[in-house]
């Protein structure tokens, strides 16, 4: 099952667990990567930023979305005044000393979380308005089957009553429409990444002879799932 008990977060050793004390773990979340190693988390985030974001996503979470950022501005929850560096400071403010320099990581207009800091096995993003503080937190780790796969937690600091009710209003929007629909979205990413290192690498070894046709495929396929 891709959802994951909070323990897959907790017993990593994480950059993001020294930023976060003060946040509870929502969801815990994984996506098959077949094939995937050490090295390639790099490689699935940009997967995912070439698949798009929430416009890419079915229909029906995309309405939700829209129900969601409608209601939003209706009531006032998403005003700049209730965001990060506002309402909140950023978890980026809580790096110290040499960790100050880390990479931020690019953010995209599309994309409601702004990044925190991206690093070679784990990256997180946050946002925040009227009625929580949320951060998602992707880390690379290995798999059952040997291959590295991605995991993503969930982490809140709901604001008062009215963010603990929202948190448990939207649960079952979370897990019977986004996460599943999030789920086909990365793991497609993945199956359908571009590595042109990877490829131009086999092109020329079968040019030599010395590979055939069938390695040129991605990592991860034609192997049993």
């Amino acid at each position: 099952m891709p959802r994951r008990a909070a323990t897959a977060y907790t017993e990593q050793p994480w950059l993001i667990h020294d930023l976060t004390p003060d946040f509870t773990v929502q969801d815990v979340w994984s996506f098959r990567t077949p094939g995937a190693g050490p090295d390639d988390f790099p490689v699935m985030l940009a997967a995912m930023r070439a698949a798009g974001g929430p416009a890419r996503q079915h229909p029906a979470v995309r309405f939700l979305f829209a129900v969601r950022w409608r209601l939003g501005a209706v009531l006032g929850w998403d005003d700049p005044s209730a965001g990060v560096g506002a309402r909140v400071a950023s978890l980026r403010d809580r790096l110290s000393g040499d960790r100050r320099d880390v990479p931020r990581g690019p953010d995209d207009d599309d994309m409601p979380l702004k990044a925190v800091y991206e690093l070679p096995r784990e990256a997180a993003r946050e946002l925040a308005n009227k009625t929580v503080h949320t951060v998602m937190h992707l880390g690379w780790v290995k798999g059952a089957t040997g291959d590295h796969e991605l995991r993503m937690a969930v982490l809140v600091k709901p604001n008062g009553v009215t963010g603990r009710l929202y948190m448990a209003a939207i649960a079952p929007f979370r897990y019977l429409l986004v996460y599943p629909s999030l789920t086909r979205q990365w793991e497609r990413a993945w199956r359908d990444r571009a590595e042109p290192e990877h490829a131009g690498r086999i092109r020329s070894r079968r040019e030599d002879g010395r590979t055939p046709p069938d390695a040129a495929k991605p990592r991860g396929e034609g192997r049993a799932r």
